[in-house]
């Protein structure tokens, strides 16, 4: 195995929001030992990733996944007609899928039965390959709201602390609450608050004893007033954003998670058997989605990546388009590369992830040409040359690779199709 590993030859986009040319990103032992000007490396006869003509950068991260349900048209009756070993198996699958599409870190906002721990357990471990995962186990709602066919229901703050405490039992790095109805649920609606201030508040308030942090499904505008007074890490959609709520995220510092991906895939695939009463929901609200991300942005609000990856037509494995999407809407795409990486990693509390820097592990993404002049560069994985997580290669491009061996002690890959010379 190569313990040590020189990355030379492109554009470095260190995920803060600099570019870096003509710069070296040596990896020793799974971490980035260190990042500097070429001219450091002058006479290094190790092993070498010559990228010239592409673009090195973080790993990226989705803040918003659900590893258990698969994309179908209605997930949910997809779910229930497996086994408990085939939604893990699923599970596992989706998680190697994603890593496979350049995402090497996952946070998963509801799963089923807590399967999508042992996936997590396997992945996190080594055991398996796969991205790193944190998992908020059963989402928490009240009687008759959003997510009640997999979650935990709780009504009263009692009863919410309770549920937050089985969670915590059963493993789970973070708390999510059901705010508001949502889109998937039948018989919602998503402009509607469903657990009061008092449950929210009480929910995340024990989270945080126990050094939890909690995510908030939100898109009504009382929902999401609610889980920002309670204290919640992050807005998940954040639809019915209103200049009170914005005004209170920005004061608190709370993120939002966008998940362009799963409104518009819904709308895109309407007559490929969704549910009606989600496709109508969909419809209703998709303007008003983009308006409230744009007005967000547009006020310097904090934002992480997150997909809804798992919700109809939503695949793991096409996560990094939410990129794409997030462009169109006139997010700069060095921003929208920053809140891919740096920001999914601070929101999800991961040390030493999310910025290429010394010390950090070395999960990196190396793409074809310069995704600040056209984001498809990352948004499309078919662009995407090389995945390393903590170090390892986890998928290469090899159609455009070439391994060249002039020496025992001087080995490089390189990475020579026309559309990469021609850059």
């Amino acid at each position: 195995m190569v313990k040590e590993t020189l990355y030379e030859g492109g554009t470095v986009l260190d995920g803060t929001g600099a570019r870096l040319e003509k710069h070296g990103v040596m990896v020793r032992d799974g971490r980035i030992a260190e990042l500097a000007p070429l001219d450091r490396f002058q006479g290094f006869a190790g092993f070498r990733v010559d990228f010239t003509g592409g673009t090195l950068l973080p790993g990226l991260v989705d803040c918003h996944v659900h590893l258990t349900m698969g994309g179908e048209g209605n997930p949910v009756a997809a779910q229930s007609a497996m086994t408990p070993g085939q939604i893990t198996m699923a599970a596992f699958k989706h998680a190697q899928q994603a890593l496979m599409s350049g995402i090497t870190a996952v946070r998963d906002c509801g799963g089923k039965d807590y399967l999508e721990l042992a996936v997590r357990d396997a992945c996190n471990s080594g055991a398996q390959i796969g991205p790193s995962i944190l998992c908020s186990g059963r989402v928490i709602c009240m009687t008759g709201g959003h997510g009640n066919r997999n979650g935990r229901i709780a009504d009263g703050t009692d009863e919410v602390i309770k549920a937050v405490r089985e969670q915590i039992h059963a493993g789970a790095d973070l708390i999510k609450l059901m705010a508001t109805g949502g889109v998937m649920t039948p018989g919602v609606s998503p402009e509607d608050a469903h657990f009061s201030a008092e449950e929210m508040a009480a929910g995340v308030a024990e989270g945080k004893r126990f050094h939890k942090r909690s995510a908030s499904h939100a898109q009504g505008s009382l929902g999401i007033l609610n889980a920002v007074r309670a204290g919640v890490a992050s807005i998940e959609h954040g639809i019915f954003m209103t200049d009170e709520c914005l005004r209170e995220m920005l004061e608190a510092g709370t993120y939002l998670v966008p998940t362009l991906a799963a409104v518009r895939n819904i709308v895109a695939n309407k007559e490929n058997g969704i549910p009606p009463h989600v496709v109508e929901k969909a419809m209703r609200v998709q303007e008003r989605h983009i308006q409230s991300i744009k007005m967000f942005y547009d006020a310097g609000g904090k934002i992480a990546m997150g997909t809804d990856a798992g919700t109809p037509f939503n695949r793991h494995g096409e996560n990094a388009l939410e990129l794409r999407y997030m462009v169109e809407i006139g997010i700069a795409p060095m921003d929208a590369i920053v809140f891919s990486t740096r920001n999914g990693i601070d929101l999800m509390g991961l040390e030493n992830r999310g910025t290429v820097a010394e010390g950090m592990h070395a999960d990196l993404l190396i793409v074809d040409g310069d995704p600040l002049a056209d984001i498809e560069r990352v948004a499309d994985r078919a662009n995407h040359r090389m995945v390393i997580k903590n170090g390892v290669p986890a998928r290469i491009k090899t159609d455009d690779a070439v391994h060249e061996t002039r020496s025992p002690a001087d080995n490089v890959l390189r990475f020579t199709s026309a559309a990469n010379a021609a850059f």
